[in-house]
């Protein structure tokens, strides 16, 4: 969003007060209607329209708070006062100030009482009672807020970052989640018995129909899912959500890969796999981990 014309616009704004140089808001309302100032909202965007009203507010305030004429300041004073009484939005967007602005703005204040220029006071404490301003802790001049949302970005990942490697240190946990499930379930081994199971029925049904009739059964041969094929889907889907799953959070995949266990050819053998690592924790780990296998073999072939 290219907000320099508009920033343009203050310039020339603030430029005709102060050389009038006059210290009263009466004439800054003549200047301001004079260039019939309120169109500047006519051509705001459609979008992002919060980030437009901060970027007048802030141009603004960075003549309040400037270490220019006091007419200078008065006039940034002004300004933002006006932007935030003729803006269009319902509700208005408040006026963010960060400390330090709100303690320039105080300073302003004596400064006027001193010259004689009540309004100015006036002004403010009507602002703060309806509660104009949105106060915080960094000035939008510090940094881009690109730069600002990058920063906390930072900071967020770090502390997920952090509390990763707290909670999965040394657990099955992290097992779990890196493991490469083809490789702990024996995929290959699992097509190659579930292929030759379904070669023999084939042969069995048809070696039979020269016997008996076989049309009840022959359906059982037919159009079936061989379940290497459902263990090797199961596979990539895992893999696919493991992927998600360090893209959203961030994490990333062990700089060492997860030792594959022990292959075996049958469930009594993937058990024993099990049963074997689950040595490693103490008791109540052991049963959560031989749960585990035995819900993810059931799943499996169900």
């Amino acid at each position: 969003m290219d907000l320099k014309l508009f920033k343009l616009d203050i310039d020339e704004l603030m430029h005709e007060f102060t050389q009038c140089e006059s210290s009263g808001f009466a004439e800054f309302k003549r200047v301001w209607l004079s260039r019939r100032f309120s169109y500047i909202f006519k051509a705001a965007p459609s979008t992002n329209q919060g980030l437009f009203m901060q970027s007048l507010y802030a141009h603004s305030i960075s003549y309040m708070v400037s270490a220019d004429s006091f007419f200078n300041r008065l006039g940034g004073l002004y300004c933002l006062y006006c932007l935030f009484e003729t803006q269009m939005f319902k509700p208005p967007y408040k006026i963010y100030l960060s400390l330090g602005e709100l303690k320039q703005l105080k300073n302003l204040v004596i400064e006027a009482k001193a010259a004689g220029v009540n309004v100015v006071a006036t002004l403010v404490k009507g602002m703060l009672e309806r509660n104009t301003f949105l106060f915080g802790f960094v000035g939008v001049e510090e940094g881009s807020p690109a730069e600002r949302v990058n920063e906390v970005t930072g900071e967020h990942n770090a502390r997920i970052q952090a509390a990763y490697k707290m909670l999965f240190a040394n657990s099955r946990l992290e097992h779990f989640i890196h493991m490469d499930l083809g490789t702990e379930l024996d995929v290959d081994l699992f097509k190659k018995t579930s292929s030759e199971y379904a070669a023999a029925k084939e042969l069995s049904i048809r070696e039979a129909s020269q016997v008996v009739d076989v049309d009840d059964i022959k359906h059982i041969a037919e159009n079936q899912r061989l379940i290497g094929d459902v263990v090797e889907q199961t596979a990539a889907d895992w893999n696919s959500q493991k992927e998600t799953l360090y893209r959203e959070t961030g994490f990333s995949p062990p700089t060492t890969a997860v030792p594959p266990q022990p292959k075996g050819g049958s469930s009594k053998k993937r058990k024993e796999a099990c049963d074997c690592l689950a040595t490693q924790e103490d008791d109540e780990d052991s049963e959560d981990s031989e749960d585990f296998c035995r819900e993810l073999e059931e799943s499996l072939l169900s």
